[in-house]
């Protein structure tokens, strides 16, 4: 380390400061600070009050009794939110670590809850010093940035500065609470519950059998376990990845409308380049291509 380079790091702000300074910028006020941080109010005043006098610069506009982050306050609330929550994850990672090493996994919530967790318990047996931390992310982020070893993603190989390895092609298949026979036709007539991510799957799927024109358009979900239960107790019909729903059809809660159709996209795991050879990466990759 260099001369300046240490003159520059005792300058940084302390955790409190930068933890009491996130706190405000989400919560708006030093009061729901403090009950956040279990800290007094007038602590949570005094940590902002000194991390503006080390920065030179007011963060916050007081009005009343709320603070209205000023738009440098905002600018450094995002960097200070995500080096937070890498001190935390690395924070994880130490405590959680053992002989086997540790793997910070981000996982699309359907992928993690109904495919990846039915099998995991495998690669913990086969890798018992292995522990693996996961978090749910929904779009592509910085992999390093965010202090993840690796994410499964949906889409194509397009995920910046990182490696790809296909899992599987994506299946489409439409589901509902019982038998409707009729065809595409008849399931125009149907609510068409929809995912807010994918605006165009329906229209995509009737424009691929020669069908246009407007349809009956349903809920809209952000996810699709809540529009798969939706489907289940008969709000619409859904048009779901074939894997996330294979429990329930054996069950009999679902029925399947169709039969399972070529999506736009493929499931990938992705790591950071240059990370290869990391012990519990590598263990996991080398499984998850083998998982049945």
């Amino acid at each position: 380390m260099t001369k300046g380079s240490g003159r520059a790091r005792r300058l940084l702000p302390s955790m409190s400061q930068l933890a009491a300074f996130e706190a405000v910028c989400r919560t708006g006020s030093t009061q729901s600070a403090a009950v956040d941080l279990s800290l007094t109010q007038g602590a949570v005043s005094k940590l902002i009050q000194s991390l503006e006098g080390q920065l030179g610069v007011a963060l916050f506009l007081r009005e009343g009794r709320r603070l209205a982050a000023t738009e440098a306050a905002e600018t450094f609330a995002r960097d200070v939110g995500r080096a937070l929550d890498l001190v935390s994850r690395g924070a994880l990672r130490v405590r959680s670590t053992t002989g086997g090493g540790t793997l910070a996994l981000a996982v699309l919530p359907g992928f993690g809850t109904r495919w990846l967790a039915p099998r995991l318990p495998g690669f913990l047996a086969a890798h018992p010093g292995v522990t693996v931390n996961m978090g749910t992310r929904l779009e592509p982020f910085d992999l390093a940035g965010e202090g993840f070893d690796a994410a499964i993603h949906y889409g194509a190989a397009t995920w910046p500065e990182a490696e790809h390895l296909k899992l599987f092609d994506e299946r489409l298949l439409v589901i509902g609470s019982r038998p409707l026979p009729g065809g595409p036709e008849a399931l125009a007539r149907q609510p068409l519950l929809q995912l807010e991510t994918r605006p165009e799957a329906w229209a995509d799927w009737f424009a691929a059998r020669g069908l246009g024109g407007p349809q009956r358009l349903g809920m809209v979900f952000d996810q699709f376990a809540p529009m798969i239960e939706a489907a289940a107790h008969g709000l619409g019909v859904a048009l779901v990845p074939e894997f996330l729903v294979q429990s329930d059809l054996a069950e009999d809660r679902l029925t399947a409308l169709t039969d399972p159709a070529p999506g736009s996209g493929a499931y990938y795991l992705v790591w950071p380049r240059g990370h290869d050879d990391a012990p519990p990466l590598r263990a996991f990759r080398d499984w998850i291509v083998t998982a049945p």
